[in-house]
């Protein structure tokens, strides 16, 4: 029967998933009262009136006017959109959402290089108690635990398959942080690509009714394709913008991180240079 040790100073971290995953429910709930919200007002919006009142108070029927003339802002992105962009772009920014909690989640220290493991590790190689150490690498979750652990599995065939063993383990972690950051990148780069679709929608929608009418079309006419090709444009730049900045950001403190792993292993592990050479 085999027990798995686990060192008390690491603590079993919540899956990142999990996180981005409560956060997109979040996102969902309040977009969809947001959404029910401007639509219920624009429902509301009084109608002109049949008969206007034979004297108004003072004030009064601007005030009146301007009521029934104000529209939400997120009403008129709806009625732009349509429900096809509408339903693209809201999944775009959930799933941006989603991968940046958990690419924040993933590039914290404590989840790539934790201090407690670097002190805890060293202390059990100084007092020579190497199979504990080897133990508590491997229950670490950590980037550095799994460098330091398949360092530790190797030890015996050299420290030069240490050495490659913990170069694998390293460049296979930093894959998997590069993979999940990536996915950011393609929202900022598919977010202008589905605005700029939607420019050509709007605009080819208005020029639609140009030709379709036998006199000259009135403003009104041509605003909706117009709208749509401005706020299709308008919100793929809002999520392409923050998007591209999170990736180049998180992108340089991940490789400051895994500078720092590849700094801390060789220097954990550079006491065993002189396993297996020959005498």
């Amino acid at each position: 029967m085999t027990s798995r040790f686990r060192s008390p100073l690491a603590k079993r971290p919540v899956a990142p998933w999990r996180w981005a995953l409560c956060l997109f429910a979040f996102t969902v709930a309040v977009t969809a009262v947001w959404a029910g919200s401007a639509i219920a007002q624009d429902d509301e919006a009084p109608a002109p009136a049949a008969a206007a009142p034979a004297a108004p108070a003072a004030g009064g029927g601007d005030a009146a006017e301007a009521a029934a003339q104000r529209q939400s802002m997120l009403g008129f992105y709806f009625s732009a959109l349509g429900w096809r962009y509408t339903i693209a772009f809201l999944f775009i920014s959930f799933c941006f959402v989603a991968l940046l909690v958990m690419n924040l989640l993933a590039a914290r220290r404590d989840q790539i290089i934790p201090q407690a493991l670097v002190d805890n590790f060293e202390l059990q190689l100084n007092e020579k108690r190497y199979q504990e150490a080897f133990e508590t690498a491997k229950a670490d979750d950590s980037m550095l635990g799994k460098v330091l652990a398949a360092g530790m599995a190797q030890l015996k065939q050299g420290y030069a398959a240490a050495n490659n063993a913990m170069q694998e383990a390293g460049t296979d972690e930093n894959m998997k942080l590069e993979q999940r950051l990536g996915y950011i990148a393609l929202i900022g780069t598919i977010s202008p690509m589905v605005g700029l679709l939607g420019t050509v929608d709007g605009m080819v929608a208005s020029f639609q009714v140009i030709a379709q009418s036998s006199t000259s079309p009135k403003p009104s006419e041509l605003a909706q394709g117009i709208s749509m090709a401005l706020i299709t444009t308008l919100v793929g730049l809002w999520l392409a913008i923050p998007a591209i900045a999170v990736h180049k950001l998180l992108g340089n403190r991940l490789s400051r991180l895994v500078f720092e792993v590849g700094v801390a292993s060789e220097n954990l592990m550079g006491r065993f240079a002189d396993v297996g050479k020959k005498a």
